[in-house]
C-alpha cells in the first residue's frame, strides 16, 4: 500500500487494543457505539463475543485483542463497538469490533506507511496494511477484510443466522 500510491492521503479511524494503536479506513466503518447487551451465541470461536441487535439486524460482536492473542477485552467506560463492513467476496458482512477506545480520526498520507514488518515466516502480518509513521510513533494499520479469514466469516455469518 505504501509504495502503490505514496501521494495518496486517506483517513484513519485510531483506537487502542491492550495500550497499543490500531487504525482502520474510515470508509469501512459505518459508526462507534456504546457497550451495549452482547448476547452470546453457543458453538462459536472464543473471540466472537456473540451478536447485538442493530436497529432490528443481528450483528456479530468479536474480540479484536482475543482474535490477536492478547487477553480479553474488559468493560470500562472506555470501551466501544466498532462497526465496520467486512468485504467477503461477494458479499459484504457487517460487524462490531470491541475496542479499549476510541482515539480520533486523522489523515495519513501513503508516504507515512511502510510495509508491515516481516518477522521470521511463522507470523503472518497479511491482516496489516502497514505501519503508520505519525511522530515518533507509529500504528497498525489494519487491513479489515483480511483481518477474518473466510472460515471465520463464514462462522460469523452462520453464527448471525442462528441468532435471528
Amino acid at each position: 500500500m505504501a509504495h502503490a500510491d505514496t501521494t495518496e492521503t486517506r483517513q484513519y479511524l485510531t483506537f487502542t487494543l491492550a495500550g497499543e494503536v490500531f487504525g482502520v479506513d474510515v470508509a469501512k466503518v459505518r459508526e462507534i457505539l456504546e457497550w451495549s447487551s452482547i448476547t452470546k451465541v453457543p458453538q462459536t470461536p472464543e473471540f466472537m463475543r456473540g451478536v447485538i441487535n442493530l436497529r432490528g439486524s443481528v450483528v456479530p460482536v468479536i474480540d479484536l485483542r482475543q482474535k490477536f492473542g492478547m487477553p480479553e477485552t474488559e468493560r470500562s467506560i472506555n470501551t466501544c463497538i466498532i462497526v465496520v463492513e467486512v468485504e467477503t467476496g461477494a458479499e459484504t458482512l457487517v460487524l462490531g469490533m470491541l475496542a479499549d477506545s476510541v482515539q480520533e480520526v486523522f489523515e495519513l498520507e501513503g508516504v507515512n506507511i511502510e510495509p508491515a514488518p516481516r518477522i521470521g515466516t511463522k507470523l503472518d502480518t497479511s491482516f496489516l496494511k502497514g505501519m503508520g509513521k505519525r511522530g515518533d510513533a507509529f500504528l497498525m494499520i489494519l487491513d479489515i477484510d483480511r483481518v477474518f479469514g473466510g472460515d471465520d466469516l463464514a462462522g460469523l455469518a452462520a453464527a448471525g443466522e442462528r441468532a435471528a
